[in-house]
């Protein structure tokens, strides 16, 4: 499975409990608390475009944070992953979820908050992140790096990592672990599945649910 396509194909087949389950038996992080849909958005998988922002230091004018990044990207497999955003201040707006939207970018993922969210909801741009503000960041935070490692939510996001995120939150899964991650989700689902029907056939839930059960899918 070494095609990027047939990675995200995979991938879109899952959802974040699992693949969250999976980094938990390999003992890896990825899953994170907090970074939920700011809009009652769809499911978004895609490589990572890191971005880091920090305070503005002075007054003079500078490009618009995140803008560079967009312009850059030539893919569609793209999300942007928006590192040191500060609480109560907006890092995301409808310009750039348009901007975004033209360049086939799939969606944002943003340790910080939003304005202007239904701006981004019109037009079908998935925002995951922290919350939602009226507070521009003109004049505050700026863009200070982008395409190397970043921060979120506690957990190190590398340029072309893998990320999940649906209702339950957000997942970023090492790009040289992912085919690995996939496959045990894999199992975990399709075991699961099972475990879900047992229950609804009549076996005790107790039974089913054994931890006993749960280390099996390790072995597949």
């Amino acid at each position: 499975m070494s095609d990027t396509k047939e990675i995200l194909r995979a991938l879109e087949a899952l959802d974040t409990n699992t693949v969250s389950d999976a980094l938990d038996f390999m003992g890896l992080p990825g899953a994170t608390y907090g970074l939920r849909p700011l809009w009652d958005c769809p499911k978004i998988v895609g490589r990572a475009a890191t971005i880091q922002l920090g305070p503005k230091q002075g007054t003079a004018p500078t490009v618009h944070l995140i803008t560079p990044v967009i312009t850059s990207i030539t893919t569609d497999d793209k999300i942007l992953v928006i590192a040191g955003g500060p609480e109560g201040i907006s890092c995301w707006g409808d310009i750039l979820a348009n901007a975004s939207k033209m360049k086939g970018i799939r969606g944002s993922v943003i340790d910080g908050m939003s304005r202007d969210i239904e701006g981004s909801e019109s037009i079908g741009y998935p925002v995951y992140g922290r919350g939602i503000t009226m507070i521009s960041a003109r004049n505050r935070i700026i863009q200070i790096d982008s395409g190397n490692p970043v921060q979120m939510a506690g957990v190190t996001v590398n340029e072309n990592d893998y990320v999940i995120a649906d209702r339950c939150g957000t997942v970023f899964v090492r790009a040289d672990k992912i085919e690995e991650v996939i496959a045990l989700s894999q199992r975990i689902a399709t075991r699961q599945d099972g475990m879900v029907q047992a229950v609804r056939s009549g076996k005790s839930v107790e039974e089913v649910m054994h931890d006993k059960k749960f280390e099996a899918i390790r072995h597949g």
